[in-house]
């Protein structure tokens, strides 16, 4: 796992990139910074080796990946994505990942309860 330090931060969010393609989510939008090479920019990037059952959580917006998978196991990911009480529904440029189709949630509202489980302590 790397990621890139401070990331979360930048003016611009990064174009969402779609990893086995390298194609981008949203065509030609201004809102989006292009994809940086974080090594050859020498930005701080921290990196942690991973191993089954490890589990990783890091802010949305922070640009993050992985080196490819040097052995020849295949490795497989379950992603949860958690959402504080203050997230609304925002629409965006194109399709998203993953996508929710028909959800007849409006830009502004509060995610759906039935769609996203609130977690109670």
């Amino acid at each position: 796992m790397r990621c890139v330090a401070g990331s979360h931060r930048w003016e611009k969010e990064v174009l969402p990139t779609r990893w086995l393609s390298e194609s981008n989510f949203y065509a030609d939008s201004d809102k989006y910074m292009s994809v940086p090479d974080p090594d050859a920019e020498r930005m701080r990037v921290l990196e942690w080796e991973m191993e089954p059952g490890d589990a990783v959580a890091f802010d949305y917006l922070t640009l993050h990946g992985a080196r490819g998978n040097e052995s020849a196991t295949r490795r497989r990911a379950f992603s949860l994505r958690l959402v504080g009480e203050d997230a609304r529904y925002v629409e965006r440029p194109g399709r998203t990942s993953p996508p929710f189709p028909g959800h007849g949630m409006q830009p502004g509202q509060r995610l759906r309860e039935d769609w996203f489980p609130v977690l109670r302590d």
